[in-house]
This record gives C-alpha cells, sequence and structure tokens, in this order.
C-alpha cells in the first residue's frame, strides 16, 4: 500500500513512453495541421464567396471567445475525469467543426445562400471548435507535465509547441493539394477532419490515462513548489504568480495571430495574383514561417538548454525584428524572411510564457494554469477583426504595431518580478526563494 505522506514527486513516471509522446504529439499537431491550412486557405475561400475581409478573419472571434471561456472548464474537468477523456473531446469537436465548416463553405462557393448569410453559419460552425476543440489544449499540457520532472519542463514544452509547429508546417503545404475537383476550396476543411478522426482512434485505443491526480499529497518544499493548500484555490486571474505570464502571452499570441491571419492578404495583395494562384506562395511563406519556428523549439532550445527566462526575452526581441522586416519589405522574397524571423521569436517566446506559468505553480494547480495559458492563446484572435481593418489602412500599419507590441514585451520581460526570475530549477535560486514568500503572503491575506 502506498505511503499517503510520499510525495508524488517520489512515484510519478520519470518520462514519458516514446508512444505516449508520439500521440500527444499527434494530438497538437492534427489540431495545428487543420488551423494553419484554415488560415492559408481562408482568404481565397473569402475572397472567393464575396466576403469583406474582416469577416473572414472575424469568422475566428466568436470561436476565440468561446475558447477562452471554456479551456479553464475543461482544465477542472481534466482533474476530474482524466486527461485522455478530455484530449479525446477536444479532437471530437475539432472533427465536427470541421466537416461543417466544408459544408458551408460548400455552399458559399456555390452561391446556394448571400454571403452574409455564409459568414453567420461559418462564424457559428466554427464556434463548436472553440467550445469544443479548447478542451484537448489544457489536457495535453496538463498531461506533459503529469509525467515530467521540473529540470526537464521547459523541454517538453518546448516540445508541445514543437508539435504544434509540426502541423503548421504541414498544414499549409497540404491545404493546396486537398483543393479537390468537386469540392474545391473546401475539400482541406474536410480531409482536416478526416486526420482528426483518425487520431481520435489512435487516442483512445493507445493512449494510457495519466496516473497523477489533484488529490495526491503535495511536493516538497525542496522542489520548488509551495505547499500551502487553500481550501478554494487562488484563480489563476488573480493569482501573482501567473498573471505575469498570462499577461505577455496574451500580448505574444495576439501580435502571432494578427500576423499570420494578415499575411496571406498581403501575399495577395503584394504579388497582385487572384486569391486561387496565391496559395502556393501563401504555403510556402507560411512553411518558411513554421520551420523557422520549430527550429527553435526542437533546435535551438535544446542545444543551448535556454531558460524560460532567456525564452521570454530573446522570442519577443526576433519577433520585433521579424515584424520591422515585413513592414518594410518591397518584395516576397523580404516578406518571407522576416515572416520566418518573426516566427522564430515566436518559437522562443510560447515555450517560455508557457513553460515559465507552469513552473510558477505546484503540481496541484497544473490543469488550472494550463487552462488560463490556452484561454490567453484563445482569446486573441478576437481582435483580428481590428487588425485586418488597420491592414485595410496601411498595409504595413499591422506589422508596426505588432513590432511596438514585442518591444513593449521585451521591457516587461526585464521589468516583472516573475518573468525576470523565470528559471527551470526554481529550488537552487534565491529568486525562487521571493515567489514562494509571495505565494505564502498571498496566501495569509
Amino acid at each position: 500500500m502506498a505511503d499517503p505522506d510520499a510525495s508524488p514527486a517520489a512515484d510519478a513516471p520519470k518520462g514519458l513512453p516514446k508512444r505516449s509522446v508520439a500521440l500527444i504529439i499527434g494530438v497538437s499537431a492534427a489540431t495545428a495541421l487543420g488551423n494553419t491550412g484554415l488560415i492559408s486557405v481562408l482568404p481565397a475561400i473569402g475572397r472567393s464567396i464575396g466576403l469583406a475581409d474582416e469577416m473572414v478573419v472575424g469568422i475566428f472571434s466568436l470561436s476565440a471567445i468561446l475558447w477562452a471561456t471554456a479551456s479553464p472548464f475543461w482544465a477542472k474537468a481534466s482533474d476530474r475525469y482524466g486527461r485522455k477523456p478530455l484530449m479525446m473531446a477536444g479532437l471530437s469537436g475539432f472533427m465536427v467543426s470541421m466537416v461543417l465548416c466544408g459544408l458551408v463553405v460548400s455552399a458559399g462557393l456555390r452561391h446556394l445562400a448571400a454571403p452574409i448569410l455564409i459568414f453567420i453559419a461559418f462564424l457559428v460552425c466554427r464556434a463548436l471548435f472553440g467550445l469544443f476543440g479548447s478542451a484537448s489544449n489544457p489536457a495535453t499540457q496538463a498531461y506533459v507535465a503529469d509525467h515530467t520532472p521540473r529540470d526537464q519542463r521547459t523541454q517538453s514544452m518546448a516540445m508541445l509547441a514543437g508539435a504544434f509547429g509540426v502541423g503548421t508546417v504541414i498544414g499549409p503545404f497540404l491545404a493546396p493539394l486537398f483543393i479537390y475537383p468537386v469540392v474545391g476550396l473546401a475539400g482541406p476543411l474536410f480531409t482536416f477532419a478526416l486526420i482528426a478522426a483518425a487520431m481520435l482512434f489512435c487516442v483512445w485505443r493507445f493512449l494510457p490515462e495519466s496516473t497523477r491526480r489533484p488529490d495526491a499529497p503535495p511536493e516538497a518544499e525542496g522542489a520548488g513548489e509551495p505547499t500551502v493548500t487553500d481550501a478554494k484555490p487562488t484563480p489563476m486571474w488573480r493569482d501573482r504568480r501567473v498573471i505575469p505570464f498570462l499577461v505577455y502571452g496574451f500580448i505574444v499570441a495576439t501580435t502571432q495571430t494578427a500576423q499570420q491571419q494578415t499575411l496571406g492578404f498581403l501575399i495577395i495583395d503584394k504579388l497582385n495574383v487572384s486569391p486561387l494562384a496565391a496559395q502556393h506562395p501563401i504555403a510556402i511563406a507560411m512553411a518558411f514561417g513554421a520551420v523557422a519556428g520549430l527550429l527553435a523549439q526542437w533546435g535551438i532550445i535544446r542545444m543551448f538548454e535556454m531558460t524560460p527566462r532567456q525564452l521570454l526575452r530573446w522570442g519577443v526581441a526576433c519577433a520585433a525584428l521579424g515584424n520591422l522586416t515585413v513592414a518594410l519589405a518591397s518584395d516576397y522574397s523580404t516578406v518571407v524572411a522576416g515572416y520566418a524571423m518573426a516566427s522564430l521569436g515566436f518559437g522562443f517566446a510560447r515555450p517560455g510564457f508557457t513553460a515559465g506559468g507552469s513552473l510558477a505553480v505546484g503540481w496541484r494547480d497544473q490543469a488550472r494554469v494550463a487552462g488560463a495559458i490556452a484561454a490567453v492563446n484563445g482569446i486573441n484572435a478576437v481582435f483580428a477583426p481590428a487588425f485586418m481593418a488597420l491592414y485595410r489602412w496601411q498595409h504595413a500599419a499591422p506589422f508596426f504595431l505588432n513590432m511596438s507590441l514585442m518591444l513593449a514585451m521585451l521591457a516587461y520581460a526585464f521589468a516583472a518580478g516573475p518573468l525576470r526570475n523565470a528559471d527551470p530549477a526554481p529550488a537552487t535560486r534565491g529568486d525562487v526563494a521571493a515567489a514562494t514568500l509571495e505565494r505564502s503572503d498571498e496566501a495569509g491575506s
């Protein structure tokens, strides 16, 4: 019989089995595959149907609101029902949403309804992804945290971000190949739904459930985790350990989403070609960006054993330089180079604030912080129409704004205590004692 006073760190798995790693990568990659594939074909879909550019990027807005609202709920549910069921729920929501969106796009391309009705139907069908598809993101992050020692957390979160990057590499390349003769631009959506269905089966059949549960005793204080166990935990939105990571993550995610959703329109206008003819140049540009992100997450971070503190700083610095390059670009090649540089920066920044937020809290709070991070990663799409309106006014304006936001986050990374002190081994450093004291003060207040 297990000792009830034993630390879960003592009997927790030392790492994920290779098959589980592959399945976790598959869950993240399948979602990214569909999302970036959809983003790459959406400008062509919108202009072929006759939707205004702001309406096209606005399709993600309701989904983003629901994603941010539902993510904390799904994170809490993963503590209660397990990580695996929530991954399956997320994949199911993504699959159903893609099928319905494909049917709506097919109707729009055949002009079976007015563009405004197609927009409303597309908005609602995409919203299903925000409501149910958001279940898998906090579940996968919590699953990885369950099986990863603290000193390996940064690289594990980078692996998870890299899995998403795999999908972003493949999605834009595959999307044009799925434009079939009969269904046309709706073909990629149906194909991504089939990929999600295959991944759903694999998770159901082969992924073991996480062995760690939130009712386990807290980890030893020497591991850098607070031992305070409040009857009612502080909401992540008010937790001083986590707030700076959420603010930083929200701005970074907003900037990256704005750049991704504006890129396709910029390339169409820069090359002055039809939306369908621009599909391959858009795919190539997005693939260069995704490869740069993968280089950061699966190469540079591991090679140099970068800490969250370093990632938070280098990430926004590179992203600022990349957005400045795109803003000043006079040709397609420079746009691609700038987008790749910015993606390299986002490849640093995203695992930086994800791992930093995870390391800032104890094991009991892993699902909750994962839900909060998933929420800020989703809600940012609400602002996409504003960036698109800015783009219509002046093509370079959104990228100058992005650069300014990234420079502001660079200053914030040096100024905010939790960001300035973020490190993968806090128990051995004096700056973590301050963080633990802050948590004790908060519990006593």
